[in-house]
């Protein structure tokens, strides 16, 4: 990761793996089973896998999730031996032999995944473990109808192969109520019997608020311990987690009828004071909030005018003091007073791609404990 010092940064990003671990312990306490994993693929969301999870297994996490095989090596290296690394996409054709030798547990999505550990496993007279993921509706990963059926009539199917977890993942968890949440149990149930006795994960972040039915044997929380919101249109239990704040670069008055930023998207109406601020979408910071974001200075919104560019918006500061913004100020646009899911409301997305789409420019600040640690 590059490392951005706080004077030569355009803009600061602040984690709090405090609040990270408060909310792993939240999910932890509403699981039946006590059983909570983390989800850290896609670098943690965004926010840095390694220092996530090692703060998470300080916590006492020790069941982490990635998508990738690379993923899974990167976390691998540094963290505890009792710590399990799960591959959700599992091992690409050829690269078996790797995922063994770094300790990694795959997540064996088909009948070719299956034998191909199974092989490795043969070779080597090894036990080896593995979870194994059914397609429980979904229909993106994990073993069709069809494969479940053949491999129930292979006795030798899951040879040399020790089966930790029966794994799926649920399509519609977000909305409660939704009809394919209790069709996926069923299925996910179902398959359970056509495959070697083994412990059971379904439940995501939001899974988990379907209640004990969906908890199984361990939970796979992601967003939610980030700070999106796990039920949407419901009040968010989990605690803030990122502040995103950029740097004024400098300011000046446009008069009535003049355009600001690219195609001149916003006229001003009136006299107006306008601060240009040193973030863009090359910071991740979404295009599609043109004209539609906002930042913030306390308690006070101050709209964002004109296009966002790859590395500036354009804040319209009029309500403010003449003086009140200033270069190398620190304008907040995702804050406890403007949460990453009221910043994905606007661009039109999920709190989830704004967290993954965090550039690698800012200057990041771990905070613990009362530390900051910049990364």
């Amino acid at each position: 990761m590059m490392s951005v010092n706080s004077h030569s940064a355009g803009a600061w990003l602040s984690i709090d793996l405090d609040a990270i671990c408060d909310n792993w312990r939240l999910l932890k306490s509403l699981v039946a089973s006590g059983n909570c994993a983390a989800v850290v693929k896609a670098d943690a969301y965004g926010l840095g896998a390694r220092p996530v999870a090692d703060a998470l297994y300080r916590a006492g996490c020790r069941h982490f999730f990635v998508a990738h095989l690379g993923e899974g090596i990167a976390l691998r290296s540094g963290l505890a031996p009792d710590a399990v690394v799960y591959v959700m996409h599992g091992i690409p054709p050829g690269a078996e032999p790797e995922c063994l030798a770094h300790g990694l547990v795959p997540v064996l999505n088909s009948c070719q995944q299956i034998a191909a550990w199974r092989e490795l496993a043969c070779d080597r007279g090894e036990i080896l473990a593995a979870v194994v993921q059914v397609d429980s509706g979904m229909a993106r990963l994990g073993l069709s109808d069809a494969e479940l059926q053949q491999l129930s009539q292979d006795a030798s199917a899951f040879q040399g192969i020790k089966v930790s977890h029966v794994m799926s993942h649920l399509a519609c968890a977000d909305d409660p109520w939704h009809p394919a949440n209790r069709s996926q149990l069923a299925r996910f149930e179902a398959a359970r019997r056509l495959l070697p006795t083994a412990a059971a994960t379904l439940a995501n972040s939001s899974g988990i608020f379907l209640g004990a039915d969906y908890h199984f044997d361990l939970a796979r929380p992601g967003a939610a311990l980030y700070g999106v919101a796990p039920v949407p249109g419901q009040p968010n239990p989990m605690k803030a987690v990122v502040r995103l704040q950029a740097k004024v670069i400098q300011t000046r008055t446009v008069l009535a009828g003049e355009g600001v930023g690219y195609s001149f998207s916003w006229i001003a109406p009136t006299d107006s004071r306008i601060a240009t601020v040193s973030v863009g979408y090359a910071d991740g910071y979404l295009r599609s909030l043109s004209g539609r974001g906002s930042a913030w200075l306390g308690d006070q919104e101050l709209p964002l005018v004109g296009r966002v560019s790859m590395d500036t918006i354009t804040v319209d500061v009029s309500a403010l003091l003449e003086h009140a913004v200033q270069p190398g100020m620190l304008l907040d646009l995702i804050a406890p007073q403007h949460t990453v899911d009221a910043v994905a409301q606007q661009a039109g997305t999920i709190g989830y791609e704004m967290l993954t789409a965090l550039g690698k420019r800012y200057h990041r600040r771990y905070l613990q404990a009362g530390e900051t640690h910049p990364v």
